[in-house]
């Protein structure tokens, strides 16, 4: 009779350990249909001599049949920012609450979406979710309403169309694709200094100075049993360190199932050497038992590859030839 109590009390207590750590599967916002709308909003920089590439971006997506409306506080101009914080929340505010919204695209990045986050009332949000589009300062919300519940998507912004179209045919090609409900799926070169494994989790992260900007806030997420994502641009190899090294104090690699690392753009140099490669600096950081792929084409570069944020993938990390990102 002990031997069975204690059985049933090690079962209870291992149902227990699961529940807690099983993570909870996203709401995906509903694919777009063609005559659908998108608002094209502002939510962080200045837009300013940069009204003909956000009107390019217009005319692609009604390219494939949807209609755009602009956010009315879009070109204002309020020192770094596209207006006010409250002229930039009204904008995203307004977007959120009205029902014909199927979708919000960020027109840039640049900084001050974190700034506008608690400002903001998402509970139209909750009852309608719509696709949520950016990526670097995006990240902000990217976090944000992966916390509330609901995946986002990390892909081209309206001033990526600044490339023409013929440069950046897969960041267009895809950011359609996951905009449609149509399924994902990468192979890409695996670099040498991957560290190879097969994992499964959900998908999370962005640019690296957001996510540390966040720690501690209702935004910060939990990467445990995920895999995190990280990109940057324009930061000493110093910085990047320092920040990974707050994320990773913070316990955001203690229980990654892997890391996916996108572009690193720009990276500048110090006058004391930093002394290796951004790779290797990775390695360092990340604990070695953690399955990590580079090279992944979502960032800064011309080819920004789209990410469903919130979304499990499967991960097949090789170190020759082709590694493999799958959307479930």
């Amino acid at each position: 009779m002990r031997k069975k109590l204690i059985t049933l009390f090690l079962i209870s207590i291992s149902i227990m350990v699961q529940s807690q750590t099983e993570v909870s599967k996203l709401i995906t916002p509903p694919a777009l249909q063609k005559g659908d709308t998108i608002a094209i909003v502002a939510p962080a920089g200045i837009l300013k001599n940069r009204k003909h590439v956000i009107d390019k971006a217009k005319k692609l997506v009604e390219s494939w049949g949807l209609k755009v409306v602009y956010g009315k506080n879009m070109f204002n101009q309020n020192h770094h920012f596209a207006g006010t914080d409250e002229e930039r929340c009204q904008d995203f505010q307004d977007a959120l609450d009205n029902p014909n919204i199927k979708a919000i695209w960020s027109a840039r990045g640049g900084y001050g979406s974190v700034r506008i986050l608690d400002l903001l009332d998402f509970s139209k949000f909750k009852e309608n979710p719509k696709w949520i589009i950016g990526y670097s300062d995006i990240t902000a919300f990217h976090n944000h309403v992966h916390n509330l519940g609901v995946e986002t998507l990390h892909a081209m912004m309206g001033t990526s169309m600044q490339d023409k179209p013929e440069d950046i045919p897969h960041t267009i090609a895809t950011f359609k694709k996951v905009l449609f409900g149509e399924s994902l799926s990468y192979q890409i070169p695996s670099s040498k200094y991957n560290r190879k494994g097969d994992v499964n989790g959900q998908l999370v992260g962005g640019n690296i100075a957001i996510l540390a900007s966040i720690l501690g806030s209702d935004s910060q997420i939990s990467t445990e049993g995920k895999v995190l994502f990280i990109e940057e641009i324009g930061e000493y190899k110093y910085s990047i360190d320092r920040m990974l090294q707050s994320l990773k104090r913070a316990g955001y690699f203690n229980k990654v199932k892997a890391v996916v690392v996108g572009d690193m753009t720009k990276v500048k140099r110090n006058t004391t050497p930093w002394g290796s490669s951004i790779e290797q600096l990775i390695l360092e950081v990340v604990p070695k038992d953690i399955p990590i792929v580079f090279d992944f084409p979502a960032g800064h570069e011309p080819d920004n590859r789209a990410l469903i944020m919130g979304r499990s993938i499967e991960v097949n990390i090789k170190k020759e030839g082709m590694s493999e990102v799958v959307f479930d």
